[in-house]
């Protein structure tokens, strides 16, 4: 029999080897999936009335749905279940993010977990929200291009893909003052770095809402634009009062360090 193993000694600000945190990150991630799953069993049983909500816009303009292969029908329900399952176990799959990051954060700073996650989570869910409330009107919009002469007939995955993708895409978008904060949490960027940028961010955000906003108008730009820049000035506040608060607590330790040294 070979030599035992020494136990590994566990580091107390909780850094590990590079192959223990690829471990970590793939169970994290399975972790994370595995929750997904379970919701979008609840997304399945929601399918039929999220069907109705997301046909309504369609049928309120006289058009229709076609299903153009025998199982696309049931490929919809997938994804959308899918779709669903992601926004209801936002805090789970959130949670598994900084379960993975946690490692790194002081024993103070684990205790900002859950209100990262269930900030993540309504951020996300709002993101999501407000595009579903724009979605109606841009379905309204875009088919009034429609000639008197001719008929709506939409294609059900395109139509489909469409829906979910957009509301994807702004919760996601709706997640980045929480990267942010994060980012200042852990002392990688300080407060006064984002507030620097600001001018790019403010351009970057009305030129992602200008691609990603299905409306051709602009007042829905400056709706979904202005809100993704007034949370990007929120966590720029957050985080000066993070920074001032390490600050303080910075120069309280050096005094007291000093102040030993002095004695000594």
């Amino acid at each position: 029999m070979g030599a035992e193993r020494p136990p590994r000694k566990k580091d107390p600000e909780g850094r590990m080897p590079l192959g223990e945190h690829l471990r970590e990150l793939r169970r994290r991630i399975m972790l994370a999936a595995a929750g997904i799953l379970v919701g979008a069993i609840g997304g399945w049983i929601l399918y039929p009335y999220l069907f109705d909500q997301m046909v309504a816009p369609v049928e309120a303009i006289g058009g229709e749905l076609n299903f153009t292969t025998v199982g696309q029908a049931f490929d919809l329900r997938i994804q959308v279940a899918i779709v669903l399952g992601i926004f209801i176990t936002s805090a789970w799959w959130i949670g598994q993010l900084w379960l993975f990051v946690a490692p790194g954060l002081t024993r103070t700073e684990k205790g900002y977990a859950l209100g990262f996650v269930l900030t993540g989570a309504a951020l996300f869910i709002g993101g999501g929200a407000l595009a579903w409330w724009i979605l109606p009107h841009a379905v309204e919009i875009l088919t009034s291009f429609t000639p008197e002469v001719a008929q709506n007939f939409l294609t059900a995955r395109e139509y489909f893909s469409f829906f979910t993708k957009v509301i994807v895409v702004f919760g996601v978008a709706f997640l980045l003052p929480e990267a942010m904060v994060g980012l200042n949490f852990l002392g990688v960027v300080r407060a006064r770095t984002f507030l620097k940028a600001w001018r790019w961010a403010v351009l970057l955000a009305f030129a992602f809402t200008a691609i990603a906003n299905p409306l051709p108008d602009v007042w829905s730009m400056i709706i979904m634009g202005g809100s993704i820049s007034a949370l990007f000035f929120v966590a720029i506040g957050i985080c000066f009062l993070r920074d001032r608060y390490t600050d303080k607590r910075r120069a309280r330790r050096d005094a007291e360090l000093a102040s030993e040294a002095g004695n000594e």
